[in-house]
């Protein structure tokens, strides 16, 4: 892993579920496709589930350059994009076969809004023991 970076360069990321994301070191990067899990962090960061791009649901907003994820979260005071529901997020994120990868966060520290949504196959991960 680079340093700074949320993208593995030789290393797997260690794939987690909301029963063994806790096993994990704080300041940790890990890899998860556990719905749960998602939206605890979601909750935890108090980000909402957005796109910007044109789905059913809406018109894009915004030229994203994300390699075709088309998912993304909105947090307070941050860029705006068109908020969409869970349904319609989990809808995308299953259809693309995608990867939620993020750092855990560090006790007594701000949460940290690092993450990343990859495809699935761009991505090594290493089951969680």
């Amino acid at each position: 892993m680079s340093t700074g970076s949320l993208w593995p360069d030789t290393d797997p990321i260690r794939r987690v579920d909301h029963r063994t994301e806790g096993e994990q070191p704080a300041g940790s990067i890990v890899a998860t496709d556990d719905p749960q899990l998602i939206r605890e962090w979601a909750e935890q960061h108090n980000a909402e589930p957005a796109t910007g791009e044109a789905t059913q649901s809406g018109p894009a907003t915004i030229n994203v350059q994300d390699g075709g994820v088309g998912i993304r979260f909105n947090f307070p005071a941050a860029g705006r994009f068109r908020p969409i529901s869970w349904d319609e997020w989990f809808q995308n994120f299953r259809q693309y076969d995608l990867f939620f990868v993020y750092e855990r966060d560090q006790p007594d520290a701000s949460p940290s809004p690092r993450y990343r949504i990859v495809p699935r196959v761009s991505l090594r991960v290493q089951a969680s023991e």
